[in-house]
């Protein structure tokens, strides 16, 4: 597969390594790089790995909750759960689970994430962990990632997720909302209408927030600071930014000129340290899943083709 854009750090199951905001020298990353991040409060998460441990039991009550995320860093349910864990600062315990058929603890049922609170509670849809981490470890800011001033507009944000991403696609953790029901790439116009319908939900929610006669900021939700709204879209625009312009060449989620408002919003994400230094994963990586035979493209990976209007026609290759 044809790589159209400059490699980035590769990520080691699932975490990124870190990146800064300056221009890299050839030479690498140098220490007053390194001195100038701002890097998350908490310690990292104890990773346990079944594939490399025995893990007898499934998570018990304890002091800590407990993450099961997919083990490549692949899934971006799991990315949800993770992130919406590290904004929030608690400390929590990380078990990896194999959903590409390795090895799996005999006691684990389902699919990923699931999430395992101190009490025991149990919640596995992505978006009622983050509500249940939102309201239970969130207490440094009001309302947690669904801010006391507009928390209904976190929520309807977070409820046009489904309206965005085009319809009758494949939501594959590893080419998520790139594939049709039958395995053909989506066309170029289709993910345009994506790119600027999330466009234009930020710059309405800027001026939502502007409205009410509060400060707006660069994130989903015309905030200042990442809530359930960026939690939400972020592992499938992450994914988007370094896979579509291997599927349509030039189609650069990022452009500033096309997307002012979601080229922010990247910049925005990738100066949150909870984001950049724990949860995000990489170009690189990202290429090279979508070559790989699977759930996401019925088996072949596409052709790269150039832009050019209406549908295009990637063919498979064998």
């Amino acid at each position: 597969m044809k790589i159209l854009r400059p490699p980035q750090l590769p990520f080691l199951f699932g975490l990124s390594f870190l990146r800064v905001a300056a221009p890299l020298s050839p030479q690498g990353i140098s220490w007053n790089d390194l001195r100038s991040l701002t890097l998350p409060a908490s310690p990292p998460a104890p990773v346990f790995d079944p594939a490399l441990e025995d893990v007898p039991s499934a998570p018990s009550p304890g002091s800590v909750p407990t993450l099961l995320r997919e083990r490549n860093g692949w899934c971006p349910y799991s990315e949800r759960a993770w992130l919406a864990l590290e904004l929030s600062g608690v400390r929590f315990d990380t078990l990896l689970i194999d959903n590409m058929g390795g090895p799996r603890p005999a006691w684990y049922r389902g699919s990923t994430p699931q999430f395992a609170a101190e009490d025991g509670e149990r919640r596995g849809e992505s978006m009622d962990i983050v509500r249940r981490v939102s309201d239970a470890y969130c207490s440094d800011r009001a309302g947690g990632l669904y801010p006391e001033e507009v928390p209904s507009l976190v929520q309807q944000t977070v409820s046009r997720f489904r309206d965005v991403f085009p319809s009758n696609t494949r939501p594959s953790s590893r080419s998520a909302f790139l594939f049709s029901n039958m395995g053909m790439p989506v066309s170029r116009k289709e993910f345009e209408r994506t790119l600027l319908a999330v466009d234009g939900l930020i710059a309405a929610n800027r001026g939502s927030v502007e409205g009410e006669g509060l400060e707006s900021g660069l994130f989903l939700a015309g905030t200042t600071s990442p809530t359930a709204a960026d939690v939400a879209f972020v592992p499938f625009l992450e994914r988007y930014a370094a896979q579509l312009p291997l599927l349509h060449e030039g189609l650069n989620p990022r452009c500033e000129s096309s997307y002012p408002n979601l080229s922010a919003w990247y910049g925005a994400m990738d100066k949150v340290p909870a984001y950049i230094c724990r949860v995000k994963g990489c170009d690189v990586s990202w290429g090279r899943v979508l070559g790989q035979v699977g759930y996401g493209n019925v088996g072949a990976p596409p052709h790269i083709v150039s832009g050019g209007g209406g549908e295009d026609p990637v063919d498979a290759r064998g």
